[in-house]
């Protein structure tokens, strides 16, 4: 494939259709690809400075996330150029750039006078109101397609969601599989039961051998990138040394075909686990693919019932896969555009504490942190659990504002796209939302980790402490910020039934225990850098 250099900006003169295809959309088979018309329709393709700098919010998009973006970006506009598709391609460089999707649209406009405008639909509110309002004030229509990549249209969503009390992901999905027949005996589930989360909660009893995922070769035209965001992006967060991800549609699909044969059998009962130094364990890495469309969710599912079929993988880890890619992933995104304009900003809990300074360096005593920090800042990834159940659980219960911690998750993770990425953690990490994605909160303690990793055994903290005791190793900070959070939120979790188990343990507590947790806590806040958590 040609390099960066092949992509030209100087096509000029009228055109029928204006194709916006943004960084997020890269399939060939979206429906304003397939209605393009060679001849007479212009594709338009910008990087520009407010997106690559972290979403035109005034944060820092993490080095291999922006090059991730970038890379795949160059690579699917050289495959339309190839094609015979016309394509005006504007490329950051160097040099100071501030433009936007806005500004380089209505720039388009004015150079080629097309009739009208048509995009497949974006993935952020934001993008959409911003090329809703440009089209406006060039006086073009905007036309806005359906976004063929996902199971389930937006409104159709809407019309399941409608009427209900809460929206509970696991009667989506099974909806979900009744309507697309995935893993079906008739109308029952295969196997008899429609999730098997009981089987999947296995740890790792020592160092577990796992099979290396697919790694791409460096090309020309990555390196041009790589180099760009360093000189471009030197003090945004991450390392480039190691570029690890797929940035074209045939390097996708050799991905997820390493994971079919090599992890998937392992993944539904070590899904939950975490160890040392093994940060991808038997997991895919598949999303941040899947959320630039290189891979398509259908594809990822059939190929892993394809394996079950075959006997090549068991039931409870094609289940728990094919789960992720029909239920969750199109829940997430049904919550996110049927919420409002401002579910970012909701703070549910009203906490508005700061994200301690580690959450960029990796630089803490805690090794479960430290650790599930590591390949974030490496490779702007992690699986789900050190996820949720360590970055976003830590924030969670010291106190954080719930908007600090969503805006480092859309800063550092390669998969990040706001409609995934704001459900996620306003919703189902920090419990923002007003129990929108989740009808109680994912807090834990050092208990938890402790029994799905190996992180404790290396730790300066006591797992089994919650306070100081003047011997030993002080508490584990999980523990006395697990128990502060259900002491500040008591009120606010009575009359939820699935708290009301430990809750009592709350209530049994006497005034002295409170208060010693109370202000360790507070003096945790301290050392972190937390600072106060109410307004």
């Amino acid at each position: 494939m040609g390099n960066a250099n092949d992509l030209r900006a100087g096509i000029e003169g009228g055109v029928r259709n204006l194709v916006l295809v943004l960084g997020d959309q890269l399939d060939h088979h979206a429906e304003c690809l397939r209605q393009l018309d060679r001849e007479l329709d212009v594709v338009l393709m910008m990087e520009v400075d407010a997106e690559a700098s972290g979403g035109g919010a005034g944060i820092r998009s993490h080095k291999q996330r922006t090059a991730l973006f970038l890379s795949a970006m160059r690579h699917f506009a050289l495959e339309l150029i190839e094609s015979g598709v016309r394509v005006r391609y504007i490329k950051l460089d160097a040099s100071q750039n501030t433009h936007s999707f806005g500004s380089e649209l209505k720039r388009a406009v004015r150079v080629l006078s097309p009739r009208k405008i048509r995009v497949t639909h974006p993935g952020e509110w934001r993008v959409l109101d911003e090329l809703t309002l440009a089209a406006k004030d060039c006086g073009v229509e905007l036309e806005i397609l359906e976004d063929g990549h996902f199971f389930v249209p937006i409104s159709d969503f809407a019309k399941w969601a409608k009427g209900r009390k809460s929206l509970t992901m696991e009667y989506f999905y099974r909806d979900q599989r009744k309507r697309l027949g995935y893993l079906m005996d008739g109308d029952k589930p295969e196997g008899g039961d429609w999730n098997y989360d009981k089987d999947n909660r296995e740890t790792f009893k020592s160092a577990p051998d796992v099979p290396s995922g697919y790694r791409p070769q460096i090309d020309e035209m990555t390196r041009e990138v790589i180099d760009l965001v360093r000189t471009r992006y030197p003090d945004h967060p991450g390392s480039l040394d190691q570029f690890i991800w797929p940035v074209t549609r045939d390097q996708a699909r050799r991905a997820l075909d390493r994971f079919i044969e090599t992890r998937l059998a392992q993944f539904g009962p070590y899904e939950d686990a975490m160890w040392t130094g093994e940060h991808v364990l038997y997991h895919a890495m598949l999303s941040p693919a899947l959320n630039l469309k290189l891979l398509s969710p259908r594809e990822c599912v059939d190929a892993a019932i394809k394996a079950y079929e075959a006997g090549k993988a068991p039931l409870n880890s094609v289940e728990g896969f094919v789960r992720q890619l029909i239920g969750w992933r199109e829940f997430i995104r049904g919550v996110y555009w049927t919420q409002s304009r401002g579910y970012r900003d909701r703070n549910g809990l009203k906490q508005y504490g700061k994200l301690p300074d580690f959450y960029y360096t990796g630089e803490t005593d805690m090794t479960c942190v430290r650790e599930c920090l590591k390949p974030v800042l490496d490779h702007a990834w992690s699986h789900h659990i050190p996820r949720l159940m360590v970055l976003s659980n830590f924030a969670l219960i010291s106190g954080v504002h719930p908007r600090a911690i969503g805006d480092w998750f859309f800063e550092m993770y390669a998969d990040a796209v706001d409609w995934v990425t704001t459900p996620n953690t306003i919703g189902m990490g920090m419990h923002a939302d007003h129990a929108v994605v989740g009808t109680k909160p994912y807090a834990g303690s050092g208990k938890y980790i402790d029994r799905m990793s190996n992180f404790c055994k290396s730790c300066v903290y006591d797992k089994n402490k919650r306070v100081p005791d003047g011997k030993g190793k002080q508490p584990c900070p999980f523990n006395t910020f697990y128990w502060d959070f259900l002491i500040r939120n008591e009120d606010c979790f009575k009359g939820n039934n699935r708290m009301a188990m430990i809750l009592k343990n709350v209530e049994r507590m006497s005034k002295e225990q409170r208060a010693e947790i109370t202000l360790h806590g507070s003096r945790l806040r301290e050392k972190f850098g937390i600072g106060a958590i109410s307004s």
